[in-house]
Order: C-alpha cells, then structure tokens, then sequence
C-alpha cells in the first residue's frame, strides 16, 4: 500500500498494526500511551484507502517493539521495568533505524508514567478491556435528555454536526437539537439538513405523539412547526435498543460528503449519539457503549451547567446535636442511616434528584425538564416522608424507651439557577448555585417540629387544581393559645416573636413570604 507521502515510505498503517498483532484499538492506544511505541504520524491515506480522510502511520520497527514487549511480559517482567528497558534500548540505538527524524522527535518520547498509571493501563492490556472514556471520543457524540436538549456534547460534534459553539449556551432549552437546526450555522454548513432533522425526528417519534411538535420548545414559530409536522409525519419511530446502528450521510456546503455509523444509547436520562466514520476501524466503541452504567456516570460529571427550573427540598434533623450526645455513635450513625435510607425511595417515587448529604441534612431536587409537576412532586415527597419520619420515632420511643420525638425540618423553595454537577474525589453530586437552595435551607432551619415550609412563589405558581387540593396556611398565636389560618402567607419576620433568640439568625430573609403546608384536602 503506497504512502502519498514519500518521506514516510514503508511506514505502516494503524489498521496493519492492529491485524498483525492482533491487537485492539484500545491496547495500541495503550501501548502509545506507556510510550511502548511513538505516537502515529498522522498521513493522508495510501491507494486502496481513499475514502479514509486521515490515517495513523507508525515506523516500520513498531512491530518490533510490540513483538519485544509481548516476550519480556510473558518472561514474567513487569509492565514499569519493561518500559524502562525499551527507553534505555532506544536511547542506545537514537542513530539507527528506529530513530526517527527532527521534526518526529516529540512523538517518539517515551511518556513517563507514575507506577499507578501503569498499572492501570496494564490491566487494560492483560485484561483486553476497553479504557476508552467519553473524553477519548475524538468523533461527534452528544448527550441529549428527554426534552432534546443537548447535556454533553463534544469539540467534535460542535464543528462538524451542529458547526457552533454550544457548550456555552447556558439556557438549557436552547440547546434543543431542532432549536439548533433551525440556526444559520447548520442550514448553511450542511445541505442535506432536512434528513439530519428526519434522522432525530424518528426518536421523537419513537415516544411522542404528533401534538408533541408545537411545544417541544417554547418559542417555536409556525413554519418550524410545519417543517417539523412533516418530517414527522414521514419518518418511522425508531425502536428502543440498548445500542442502535444507524448509517447517516452528512454532505458539507461544499459538496464533499461524510458517512457515518451513528451508535444510539438508550438511557434513562436520555440518548447517546456517536458518530463514527464508516470507513473508520473503531472497535471499541460498542464495546465502550455497552458499559452503560460506567458510561452515563461518565456523561452525567461532564453535564454541562443549565439555567432550569426547579424545587429543591432541604430536610434537617431537628436538635440533632442533642440527640447525639444521648446515643451511642454507633446507634447515631444507625439512625440516620435509617432515616435516609427509608427516604430513599420516596425521593424516587417523585422524581427527585439526590444533591448532596450535609451531617444529618439532606438536599434533593425536582427539575422542571424531568417531570412537568415538579411543582406538586416535591410537596407531596415532603408530606410523605414527614410521615414515614413519625413512624421511624415511634420505633425509636419503643427501643430506647425514651420520650424523644424525632422531627424531620422540611424547607422547599422554587426557582431558576444554574444547576450542574460537582465531582467528589468518590462520589457525584448535583448542585444548583444561587438563592434558590440557600433559601430552602433557611426555612428547614425556621422550621419546628417536623413542619413543612415553602414560599409564596411556589405555591403561586401551582396550577389551580394542585393549589385548591393543598391544605396550607400560617399559625398564629391568639393570647394564649394558637390558632391555624388557612391559605394565608406571612412574612418571616413575623412568624418569629420579637423575644425569639433566632430572629437576628433570619434577617437575611426576613421579609420573604412563607406558609406551612399540612397536608391535601
């Protein structure tokens, strides 16, 4: 097979590597990585490969050196002294045939790797597994979520799909795939864009009906309506797969055309599209993909951040540091254990979204994009869990035989913020930035005895059966006793009697308007 380019005459393609080794993309890609062999000197392609636009081609002793580390492994050598050995061999041999040219030195240098990272890439190579990660798809990929609002996307994907920068539109709607196909940027750089809409139209029709089209964004005009309606009307609904392979052909403004496999994920939080030349030998992407749960973990820490709508629930134990000093720190570990693990599942049941643990609080969320009454939902998680919290102090009462009462302080607030993950050296949490949250933990604090606080602008903003349904209101005390009235709202400031120590802890939302919700009608 002949270079175009002469100077690298007798070179060999990454595919030839990949055959005569018998060896996956993934392992030379770790071999590249140990610095085994050099990096490829990327070449137009040689006769019989010209519909390949660019390939990897490596010095004629890389099979050389492939064939040396198979046989020092299998004498028993560790992957760190064989690297070692191949440096200090090329080093001797920097004048001979293997020493490539001055303007190649930088892709010959042996990476110099920490023990940890070695051993890492080599249980890749003695375990065949793939260690391609989402980062490492150099080709277009995206993530979108059930509202086709794009939530990973990369470099790739940006230029040649979509042709603009998106990772910095903040407002999560117009990241809509359609919302960006209808830009300049795509109908301009791509002439077949109406079988790209079709192509995606067919996963909306998958699971929507036609009457989906006129709100799948808000400022939706009527021609994009239309538009829209007909590709729909003539595409057929994709089925849901683990891993879809479709085939789809992009032609450029200029004429010339690139075909691709596309590989569809089916997630619970949306669909993965990974585009792959068709002329390209990427083996592992199908192995990669079908690692779905390390793969959506992957794609959710690298969410992009999204100004949304949402309710975020925070719940406190109350005199929590009195309760500790009285149990032992085994049973008060138990304990809140319990309690969260039992909440667990009402969290689910509504739709909430895990934010973080803070001691004995916790923090969830409902966005708007996930479920259309996000509203309600976090309402009733609050009222269902208040009274699963009665339950477990009952259990409690009995077993320590004591008169505690354990109370569960509930705030919940509304709002839009920017909301994305933040990534624990362990673990993955969702986070919102702003007043939203910071508010609801102040009205867990306000909160006593297991009540349920929310603001005024939440329950505004319930529809008007949601809002009839609800039994809310304000308590006040009326000489010496106290009365609840109903549907009203007061100001924090003066839910908090002036003799009250916390009211000074309360000025930074003393005059937000609050209610206690008690229950449904």
């Amino acid at each position: 097979m002949k270079i175009l380019d002469e100077k690298y005459q007798g070179w060999i393609s990454s595919k030839d590597v990949m055959d005569s080794c018998n060896i996956s993309r993934a392992t030379l890609n770790n071999y590249i990585k140990l610095g085994i062999i050099q990096k490829p000197v990327v070449l137009k392609p040689g006769k019989g490969m010209e519909g390949t636009k660019k390939i990897g081609y490596f010095p004629p002793n890389v099979l050389d050196r492939i064939a040396t580390f198979k046989k020092l492994k299998q004498e028993g050598n560790s992957v760190s002294s064989i690297v070692k050995k191949l440096k200090e061999k090329k080093s001797q041999k920097e004048t001979k045939a293997d020493t490539v040219t001055e303007t190649n030195k930088e892709t010959a240098t042996v990476l110099e790797l920490d023990t940890a990272k070695i051993e890492k890439i080599q249980k890749g190579i003695d375990e065949h597994k793939v260690t391609l990660g989402v980062e490492d798809i150099q080709t277009p990929a995206y993530l979108i979520n059930h509202k086709f609002e794009i939530e990973w996307i990369n470099k790739a994907a940006e230029e040649q799909i979509f042709r603009r920068d998106v990772k910095n539109i903040r407002n999560a709607e117009s990241r809509n795939i359609f919302k960006l196909f209808f830009n300049w940027e795509f109908s301009s750089g791509i002439q077949n864009w109406q079988s790209i809409i079709d192509f995606h139209m067919s996963f909306v029709k998958s699971k929507n009906p036609r009457e989906y089209i006129e709100k799948i964004y808000t400022d939706i005009n009527t021609s994009e309506i239309k538009l829209l309606e007909e590709s729909y009307d003539k595409v057929s609904p994709v089925p849901r797969e683990l891993i879809r392979e479709s085939s789809v052909n992009i032609i450029k403004s200029d004429g010339t055309s690139e075909s691709y496999r596309v590989y569809t994920s089916f997630f619970r939080e949306g669909l993965l599209f990974v585009y792959v030349p068709s002329n390209s030998y990427i083996q592992e992407i199908t192995q990669f993909l079908s690692g779905r749960e390390n793969v959506i973990k992957d794609l959710l820490q690298r969410r992009l951040p999204s100004m949304v709508s949402f309710c975020v629930l925070f719940a406190d134990l109350q005199d929590s540091v009195r309760i500790c000093a009285e149990l032992p720190p085994e049973e008060y570990f138990e304990l809140i254990n319990q309690m969260w693990k039992t909440m667990e599942t009402t969290f689910r049941k509504y739709y909430g979204i895990y934010g973080k643990h803070a001691g004995d609080g916790i923090v969830y969320y409902f966005l708007k994009e996930q479920n259309s009454n996000y509203l309600i939902n976090s309402i009733y998680c609050a009222m269902e869990i208040k009274e699963k919290m009665k339950i477990i102090s009952a259990e409690w009462k009995a077993r320590k035989k004591w008169y505690n009462e354990l109370y569960l302080n509930i705030g919940i607030n509304e709002g839009m913020e920017y909301f994305s993950t933040v990534n624990a050296s362990t673990s993955m949490e969702f986070t919102a930035l702003g007043d939203t949250i910071n508010y609801a933990g102040r009205l867990s604090d306000l909160a006593r005895y297991g009540s349920i606080l929310t603001t005024k602008n939440l329950v505004n903003n319930l529809n008007d059966e949601s809002r009839r349904k609800l039994l809310f209101g304000v308590r006040k005390k009326m000489d010496d006793h106290e009365i609840f009235v109903e549907n009203v709202f007061s100001r924090v400031t003066d839910i908090i009697s002036n003799d009250d120590m916390r009211k000074t802890k309360f000025m930074d939302i003393a005059t937000i308007p609050v209610t206690e919700v008690v229950g449904i009608k």
